[in-house]
């Protein structure tokens, strides 16, 4: 009985402190900066919406599924640009952030009828998924122009 009672623990704080470093680790990614932005140019060049999602964010009531509906077709179009990149530029971390923006709208839709601070908050970190995507493919194609 106590060796179940141990394993089980021990299992459980595995888990945690997994889930723990995962989402450390998609903070740091997400707030490492670049020399140059390219998120806003690649947005308008594919009419993406994320940046005015971000802005909406802030507002006193936002229309939460409208904007979850706009950061998902802006997620489709930012996938398929990634995937026209080359191989090598798919690596971890964007493997990483794309699990983590699917874990937020999960999380998203749990929370929506909980808490609207709460969802407000998975849907601004989806937003900031999407804007490092954006920032890869601009520098991804800067990097080929030059």
């Amino acid at each position: 009985m106590i060796e179940l009672i141990a394993t089980i623990t021990i299992t459980a704080g595995s888990v945690l402190l997994f889930c723990y470093w995962f989402r450390y680790t998609c903070f740091l990614i997400l707030s490492a900066q670049t020399v140059r932005e390219y998120a806003t140019s690649v947005a308008q060049a594919n009419q993406l919406s994320f940046l005015a999602t971000q802005a909406h964010l802030a507002e006193a009531s936002p229309d939460l599924d409208r904007l979850k509906n706009a950061l998902d077709r802006d997620y489709a179009v930012i996938a398929g640009l990634l995937s026209k990149l080359d191989a090598e530029q798919s690596g971890m971390e964007q493997r990483m952030l794309a699990i983590h923006y699917r874990l937020m709208g999960v999380w998203y839709r749990t929370s929506r009828n909980i808490s609207a601070s709460a969802a407000s908050k998975a849907l601004e970190e989806m937003s900031m998924v999407l804007a490092h995507f954006a920032n890869s493919i601009g520098e991804a194609s800067a990097s080929a122009a030059a």
